[in-house]
């Protein structure tokens, strides 16, 4: 049986539900299963951390889908030299992956070890009811809830905490994907990339520029010209250890961001973590905005979107051959497009600056070249330190 109870916890009033035992969850799934509001199928949902996406659904009916989400402070290094605590699902940022078929039940299992006590829960996008979900799994640390949710719209949807501050939840990594697939599935592609883009506020401080900037203005403005920018956190190279930057809710409310990354960290998904294709494969990312505040202009350099599937939207046809897609924060969209042509490729947000701020990371396609499509009568000239054109 479930208990619901009232208490007040830093300041909000949370409802908390207690489960006695694992046997009356048991219990409660086997009187919706013989009242025909369950399906018969179970399984374990395979979680996958980005940039990494589970396996297509193959079967043909629907299942109770068991995903097992746990809310936690994890400190990370955002960039070399610095280090961030972020508020996670599971450990990462963004949270796991999650991949289910219209018609299943989400079993949603919710943990909490956060050290200061503090509340968490989910609000599901793709969840149809008050709050996503959010109030009936809400947990303080040590205790455990679990909710049934019918998935009764195919698309691609964000997750995220909304326990209050909602904003301050968000901001620091409580969020992810989950995809919804139709009853037919998705077209079969190739490779399947997980992307989330989200911003950072850290407490007025901005770290040291981790490129070269000398292809942006002369070697004699250079480090004036970076003291200028980035301010007093520029380092000397006498700190005696990692920075750790502190969140700032006065910087989310003035939308202005220390970091705009794609995955976690700043270069997440360059050098030894580019994302890797053939040419000949096509490949599908999925991309979501955790925000909390900025809208994406979703680009891959070099290439053209076959497919975008806008907002998520998996019912309508999709639009073709798109150059840049906006993607709001708190939504997602789904890009397919074929490699013909060897190279690195670069995914960015348009809104071009905030490549210095993170949002920048790399395909890199191996194959044979093409030059009925792409050649030239000189070699590449590559700028030494540039993210757009490596």
């Amino acid at each position: 049986m479930t208990v619901y109870g009232q208490g007040k916890i830093c300041g909000s009033i949370v409802l908390v539900f207690l489960i006695t035992t694992i046997s009356s969850v048991d219990s409660l799934a086997g009187e919706h299963r013989s009242s025909g509001s369950l399906p018969k199928l179970r399984e374990n949902a395979i979680l996958t951390t980005a940039p990494q996406v589970p396996p297509p659904i193959t079967r043909k009916a629907p299942a109770i889908v068991r995903v097992d989400l746990h809310s936690s402070r994890v400190v990370k290094e955002i960039e070399p030299g610095y280090q961030y605590e972020m508020w996670t699902f599971n450990g990462s940022v963004p949270g796991p992956f999650i991949r289910v078929r219209v018609g299943d039940t989400l079993e949603v299992h919710h943990t909490n070890s956060d050290p200061t006590g503090m509340p968490h829960n989910i609000d599901f996008h793709a969840v149809t009811g008050p709050g996503g979900g959010a109030p009936v799994t809400t947990v303080v640390p040590k205790e455990e809830r679990v909710s049934w949710f019918k998935m009764l719209h195919p698309g691609l949807y964000v997750y995220h905490c909304a326990a209050p501050p909602v904003m301050d939840h968000i901001a620091n990594g409580m969020f992810g994907l989950i995809l919804v697939e139709p009853e037919k599935g998705l077209p079969k592609v190739d490779k399947e990339f997980y992307v989330m883009q989200h911003e950072i506020y850290a407490d007025g401080k901005k770290p040291k520029p981790p490129v070269d900037h000398e292809h942006m203005g002369s070697a004699e403005n250079k480090a004036q010209s970076d003291a200028d920018f980035w301010g007093e956190a520029v380092s000397d190279g006498s700190a005696s250890g990692p920075v750790l930057l502190k969140f700032s809710h006065q910087s989310g409310l003035d939308e202005h961001p220390t970091y705009v990354l794609f995955n976690e960290k700043f270069n997440a998904l360059v050098n030894e973590g580019k994302l890797k294709a053939k040419t000949g494969e096509r490949v599908r990312i999925f991309f979501g905005n955790g925000g909390p505040n900025l809208i994406s202009s979703f680009h891959v350099i070099g290439e053209i979107f076959d497919n975008v599937y806008r907002e998520g939207d998996l019912v309508s046809p999709p639009a073709h051959s798109v150059q840049t897609t906006l993607v709001p924060a708190g939504g997602a969209a789904m890009v397919e497009f074929d490699l013909e042509v060897p190279g690195t490729y670069t995914l960015v947000d348009h809104a071009i600056f905030r490549i210095e701020k993170g949002a920048v990371g790399f395909l890199e396609a191996e194959g044979e070249p093409r030059h009925d499509i792409y050649v030239s009568d000189q070699e590449a000239t590559l700028c030494k330190g540039c993210l757009v054109h490596p």
